[in-house]
């Protein structure tokens, strides 16, 4: 169990977040969901939290992110998806062409929180998902 501690609360709280490319399209290659792995580690350090696990495919990623209780998820959501397409946009500006009107992802997202199934099997489920070539 990976229980945490603060100053004044001790805590296990994961959410599962997927994120969309805006209109599904098939954006990413495997290049490019390793250097997004880096970003949401990143970003999720900045906030105090964990990237637990992580996947995707060409056209959405998978999290798994531990996160402490005065973390508001709509936030972190925000900045992961943020920085990630700035960054991504100055790496690899072909990719730009994807963009529409300079927005990569859709601007809904899933967030669920973990905790009726084991961490075990969320964790196989997103490592399981089928990486482009």
């Amino acid at each position: 169990m990976n229980i945490r501690k603060g100053r004044h609360v001790v805590h296990m709280m994961h959410v599962h977040l997927v994120f969309v490319t805006k209109y599904r399209r098939k954006v990413f290659e495997s290049e490019q969901l390793d250097f997004l792995k880096g970003i949401f580690e990143s970003v999720c350090k900045d906030f105090e939290c964990e990237l637990t696990e992580y996947n995707g495919e060409d056209n959405h990623v998978h999290l798994l992110v531990n996160y402490p209780p005065k973390v508001q998820v709509s936030k972190l959501v925000n900045s992961l998806k943020g920085v990630s397409s700035r960054r991504l946009a100055q790496k690899y500006g072909r990719l730009h062409q994807w963009f529409y009107k300079g927005v990569l992802w859709s601007p809904s997202y899933f967030a669920g929180s973990v905790g009726g199934a084991p961490i075990s099997v969320l964790k196989q489920y997103i490592e399981q998902q089928n990486r482009p070539e």
